[in-house]
């Protein structure tokens, strides 16, 4: 009876650690070069058919300021990013390897990332 006990907190315990095994967490810098402010980062999965929650809340990315993200990246390979400036006009990326790169510089037309 008791070896069963421990079989059974052994399978409990790879199961409920075995979605860590999975999480990758990441970090990267994003600059702003985009000549507006930002009002709203979202980022999500490529593979995702909505957007995240805004990832800077209340406030704001002005002109040429920088700000270091990080996020789990699970089993996600490349990611979407969109960002809205004050006229609620917006710009997004996709496809995005965020991996590879640990910082990206955003302007109105692309994103490119800057590798180590």
């Amino acid at each position: 009876m008791r070896h069963i006990k421990s079989a059974i907190l052994a399978v409990l315990f790879v199961a409920m650690t075995a979605g860590s095994v999975f999480a990758r967490t990441h970090d990267f810098v994003l600059v702003n070069r985009t000549g507006r402010d930002i009002y709203s980062v979202y980022l999500s999965p490529s593979k995702s058919n909505s957007w995240e929650e805004d990832i800077l809340g209340r406030d704001v990315m002005k002109n040429g300021d920088k700000i270091t993200i990080r996020f789990d990246a699970g089993r996600a390979k490349y990611w979407d990013i969109k960002v809205v400036y004050s006229s609620g006009r917006f710009s997004s990326w996709h496809h995005i390897d965020l991996i590879r790169a640990k910082k990206f510089i955003m302007t109105r037309k692309e994103i490119t990332p800057i590798r180590r």
